[in-house]
């Protein structure tokens, strides 16, 4: 995404990347990516605004898009409204990662380099390009200048241990400790479950967000007529690699997942992934910046999978970095411009997902100010969203990063809210 961006700035873009994934087999890629992926409704708009066309030609090789009733949300049991303009997309990560890279590869001033980012190279206030070394070629490492460089490098970014070596300021990191585990499986997909494409359940306050009510999971349609299907949760709770176990947990969650249990074949081995801690890195709080230099996707920020916001998050970072350059700012300046327009989503983000965490009784902090009255809050306008449409809409708006989560505080919501509630 972040290539393509650039494609419309600069005179040549150039991607090193150590597993170039032209194939499934070809290189691990991210440790998580064969779970399953959801892209928001945002992420989905933004996307198709930057390589117009792509939802038709994945649809084309077998990827569904859903809306209204063919989407399904589920709290504590019971299912959501459904909203007919809330589109999303039925297609595992790898085949969308597939579609984008076929369309950068078509860019003609983008370019790929397989290799690994060993370091930044610093002259006077800014970068000016990195340090790599190709792929068979771990001891040798070459050079490659730039007027811009971005951090893609994802969780496990190097960039503050390379700012650290050049003598610059590191970037503050929040942590939050959640102890997530979730696993995924593919089944083999026929007419079990005709109009259901998406499906997502999730405890919540009447619960006090734990799995007594409902296992929380969720499925897609995906490529190839198969169902990918994923189950999550915490601490002790965390999902096994064992299958009966899996179909046991399926077996107690929603209809469309118990469905999935009971009529199809499971095609895949179960597969756990244990995602410890969100993290945050705050570029703005540093004294000094480098200039030439950004950062995007989980160098920036990494939450809780299970609101599936990682890749929408991602792409209006990417968004975000066109609107700075088009402002026209110079590339070689310090991108605090980019960071602030950034922040606008992953602290939104951000926001989001650890209050929502904090709800977890082994989840310790760090705890908000007024905390306690931002979680009742927050629980009556989740339960009135499950009666009332309007108060639904906007619940879901921001849940898909269409709004910001401050329109939840809206004094007309706050107040239908009450009458809901009241009424009930």
């Amino acid at each position: 995404m972040t290539a393509r961006v650039l494609s419309d700035f600069a005179e040549d873009v150039v991607i090193v990347e150590p597993d170039l994934l032209d194939h499934e087999a070809s290189g691990p890629g991210a440790p998580h990516r064969r779970q399953l992926h959801a892209l928001l409704a945002m992420g989905h708009t933004q996307v198709e605004r930057w390589f117009p066309g792509i939802t038709k030609e994945m649809t084309a090789h077998g990827a569904l898009v859903a809306s209204g009733q063919a989407v399904q949300f589920y709290v504590d049991g019971h299912r959501r409204l459904p909203l007919d303009d809330v589109e999303m997309l039925g297609a595992t990560r790898l085949f969308v990662e597939r579609a984008v890279r076929r369309r950068t590869r078509g860019l003609p001033n983008v370019r790929f380099i397989a290799g690994r980012g060993q370091g930044l190279l610093i002259q006077g206030d800014r970068v000016r390009g990195v340090r790599y070394a190709p792929n068979g070629h771990q001891l040798e490492t070459t050079t490659l200048t730039a007027d811009l460089v971005v951090d893609a490098m994802g969780r496990s970014s190097r960039l503050s241990a390379w700012l650290e070596q050049e003598g610059w300021p590191v970037p503050p990191l929040d942590r939050m400790r959640i102890d997530l585990g979730y696993a995924t499986a593919t089944f083999r997909r026929g007419s079990e479950l005709p109009g259901t494409v998406i499906a997502h359940s999730a405890p919540g306050p009447d619960s006090a967000y734990q799995p007594a009510l409902c296992e929380p999971g969720a499925l897609a349609a995906v490529e190839d007529s198969r169902w990918t299907v994923v189950l999550a949760g915490y601490a002790g709770h965390r999902p096994s690699r064992d299958p009966q176990e899996f179909l046991s947990r399926m077996g107690r969650c929603v209809q469309p997942l118990r469905v999935v249990a009971e009529h199809c074949a499971l095609e895949s081995d179960v597969e756990p992934f244990h995602f410890r801690e969100s993290r945050r890195r705050r570029f703005r709080a540093v004294s000094r910046f480098p200039g030439g230099l950004a950062a995007v996707g989980d160098s920036v920020a990494s939450v809780n999978p299970v609101y599936g916001q990682g890749l929408t998050l991602a792409a209006l970072q990417a968004s975000a970095l066109a609107a700075y350059l088009r402002s026209g700012a110079a590339p070689h300046e310090p991108a605090l411009g980019y960071f602030r327009r950034a922040d606008v989503f992953v602290n939104a983000g951000w926001k989001l997902s650890t209050t929502a965490d904090l709800a977890q009784p082994h989840v310790i902090g760090p705890y908000p100010r007024g905390y306690p009255l931002m979680r009742w809050v927050g629980d009556k306008i989740t339960q009135a969203s499950m009666r009332d449409a309007e108060i639904n809409r906007t619940y879901m708006d921001v849940v898909h990063m269409r709004q910001h989560p401050r329109a939840l505080a809206r004094p007309h919501v706050l107040l239908r809210t009450a009458r809901v509630l009241v009424g009930r």
